[in-house]
């Protein structure tokens, strides 16, 4: 498979905005496989990181959709990247364009070949993910009894909470969010806890079932929130001007201080 094959496959799983070149290094690298260059569009593949059989070129594919993702990204941005690439945003691409590349026969869903991970899978999520939720959950349960029962001889649950089970409270909160909202423990408690700040019930309700339907995390994230907002240039520039102010004046009377020192020792 050539660079040109490779650059077709992308643009049948989803089409750029803005165009883009895909080349071939020609070359084997030990830290990536791949990378993506935004202020000339470029994606870059060493090629000869990946073998020529079936696995290899499913491998060589996989890069190219994750490089894909960060110039989808940069296309959404108006072209640029911000310096953190991998943010929620970047994965909720990335994750929809290999399900798309899977839903298309383009790439190889690599997960369902194993019999023995898929058989894992199922005990991970069952005995672990889901019970680790139903524990969670039941525990809010009997914090909020705990809470009815604080308020009831006076004292205060969150007084409780800190000296009685030495946990946070946000923790305890967030539990108790998990039983009233109801929250399906197959997603996981780390799922149910973001769940639980979701205020609006309806949003909290498509993201629970984007959830059991097999959406990932981040794509969940961002459907609910919107993009990620990103830190204006010129505001961070801003910033980082004045940090840079700060330290200047610190260093500057430290300088100061330690002149003076070194007159009065030297006297």
């Amino acid at each position: 498979m050539n660079q040109d094959k490779v650059k077709e496959k992308l643009l049948l799983i989803e089409d750029a905005p803005i165009e883009f070149s895909l080349v071939f290094s020609g070359k084997k690298s030990k830290k990536v496989n791949g990378l993506y260059k935004p202020n000339s569009r470029e994606i870059i593949l060493h090629n000869r990181n990946f073998q020529p059989d079936t696995a290899g070129q499913n491998l060589l594919l996989y890069t190219a959709i994750h490089e894909y993702a960060h110039h989808l990204h940069a296309c959404s941005r108006g072209g640029s990247l911000s310096p953190r690439a991998h943010n929620s945003e970047f994965w909720a691409i990335f994750h929809n364009l290999l399900e798309k590349a899977e839903a298309k026969k383009i790439y190889s869903d690599v997960f369902s070949v194993s019999p023995e991970l898929l058989k894992l899978t199922e005990v991970i999520r069952i005995k672990y993910l889901k019970n680790n939720g139903e524990l969670v959950k039941e525990m809010g349960k009997h914090l909020l009894k705990a809470h009815d029962l604080c308020f009831k001889i006076g004292v205060r649950f969150e007084d409780y909470v800190d000296r009685m089970l030495r946990i946070p409270r946000a923790a305890a909160n967030t539990a108790i969010k998990m039983f009233e909202y109801d929250i399906a423990p197959e997603v996981g408690a780390e799922n149910m806890r973001f769940l639980a700040g979701i205020r609006n019930s309806d949003d909290r309700k498509a993201a629970e079932t984007a959830l059991i339907k097999g959406k990932s995390p981040d794509t969940v994230k961002i459907q609910v929130r919107g993009k990620e907002k990103e830190e204006d240039p010129m505001e961070r520039l801003e910033k980082e001007k004045a940090r840079l102010e700060r330290t200047i004046a610190a260093l500057s009377k430290r300088l100061e201080e330690v002149n003076k020192e070194l007159k009065e020792t030297s006297g």
